[in-house]
């Protein structure tokens, strides 16, 4: 199977793009400090093999370094999104969606994430946490993009997601026997040690994080969106045999009483909490949960409502959360639960995952916390704090700009227009595009 997927990736794309070849030095008005949350004037950072090697205005210029001015804009660590699905994006009708579900092979699905990377990777998103992908095929575009066959952010890959039979994480809920070739998603299991097993096999087959459906879901079809759908002792199994093997364990829940389960257990990160309770959130204050609120994901839903194209179930879930998410956002920025960034992009179109920065602000973070979310905060919940989340020296030369002072206007944003991913420059719409890479 995963052969199958490689070959996909070989025969869509041709030669990656080329290591850079001599030291670039990036200059813009300002530069965003991720520790501090403050912006330093001027932008300066030399970048070679890869790496950022100096930074600042008193930064040396290499001998025969390219020099690339970018004028007023503010240059960025790269956009980190802890929570995507690159590997499915919705159609304009939910039927034909499960029709295609159905018919299309993993080969056809493994190439139809390639646009989907691509345009989270040009919206200044240079790594994300693939929080759920069937058949390995997240696992397949990680390993095709690492390799220079395709390109896209640097991806962690959950694989599929672990969830109780019939619950959110189940491929196959809803649907009867027959209608499926499989019946139950590859992460469903019941009971302590079969869901040990599980994380086994998916660490097995190259998943870099686990995440586990806590609670039932908005667009899942069978299930009510804040009711628990894993015992305290599975999600204890779950996150016991993940940190054993040093790997993270994301958890979806909305619901309070789910997610008051999964942190207990010890979970990473609380993905959603449309219906977090106080209890849930001091919890997760204490114990130093991430949360990742996943504002856009709702947005994305209510666009689809607003179009006629949600499923009959999934309408009461969607306006019960919708009603709910916003107040919880505040009060876990009020109490100082620590927010990390994710948009849940798949649920909406790839690309527009930047638009998360303002409904946070929206929520109570200052823009500078926005930002910090989406890197320095990002780079702590994924493990990757001595190769992201900062311009340092040192560390991998993730970069982007944003035009005029984002502080002042955190939408500036959204309007990304240079992306380098390791030194490469994939994106300059400042220049003339045979300076592009890609």
């Amino acid at each position: 199977m995963r052969i199958v997927l490689l070959l996909a990736l070989l025969w869509v794309l041709p030669a990656s793009a080329a290591e850079p070849s001599k030291p670039v030095v990036l200059k813009a008005a300002r530069l965003f400090d991720a520790k501090s949350g403050k912006l330093l004037s001027p932008g300066v950072l030399v970048v070679t093999a890869g790496k950022i090697s100096a930074v600042g205005a008193s930064a040396a210029v290499p001998a025969g370094a390219e020099v690339i001015e970018l004028g007023d804009a503010t240059l960025l660590p790269g956009f980190i999104d802890a929570h995507t699905h690159l590997t499915g994006q919705p159609g304009e009708d939910w039927r034909q969606d499960v029709i295609d579900r159905m018919q299309r092979t993993i080969p056809e699905r493994t190439m139809e994430a390639l646009p989907y990377a691509r345009a989270t990777l040009m919206a200044g998103f240079t790594t994300v946490r693939n929080l759920g992908g069937e058949d390995f095929i997240d696992v397949g575009l990680r390993n095709g993009i690492r390799r220079g066959k395709a390109v896209g952010p640097r991806i962690l890959a959950a694989t599929s997601g672990l969830g109780s039979t019939g619950g959110h994480c189940d491929g196959g809920n809803s649907w009867r026997k027959g209608l499926l070739a499989q019946e139950s998603g590859q992460g469903v299991a019941d009971g302590p040690d079969a869901f040990r097993a599980r994380v086994r096999e998916h660490l097995k087959y190259g998943a870099d994080v686990i995440k586990v459906c806590a609670t039932g879901g908005v667009l899942s079809r069978n299930d009510d969106v804040d009711s628990p759908q894993l015992t305290q002792a599975e999600l204890d199994a779950i996150v016991d045999e993940a940190h054993a093997r040093k790997r993270k364990v994301a958890a979806h829940a909305h619901g309070a009483e789910g997610a008051r389960r999964a942190i207990r257990a010890g979970v990473d990160s609380i993905e959603h909490g449309s219906f977090l309770d106080d209890e849930a959130l001091e919890l997760m204050k204490r114990k130093g949960t991430f949360y990742v609120p996943t504002a856009i994901a709702l947005r994305g839903v209510k666009e689809r409502y607003e179009k006629g194209l949600l499923a009959p179930e999934q309408i009461p879930k969607f306006k019960a959360a919708e009603a709910s998410a916003r107040q919880v956002l505040r009060k876990a920025t009020s109490r100082g639960v620590r927010i990390a960034f994710g948009t849940d992009a798949g649920v909406f179109a790839h690309g527009r995952n930047a638009e998360e920065f303002a409904l946070l602000v929206e929520g109570g973070l200052a823009p500078a916390d926005a930002l910090r979310a989406a890197t320095s905060v990002n780079a702590e919940l994924l493990g990757l704090v001595n190769q992201l989340g900062t311009l340092e020296a040192g560390k991998l030369a993730d970069i982007v700009a944003v035009p005029g002072d984002p502080l002042q206007d955190i939408r500036r944003a959204e309007r990304v227009f240079f992306v380098m991913k390791e030194g490469v420059i994939y994106r300059n719409d400042r220049a003339a595009p045979a300076a592009v890479a890609r």
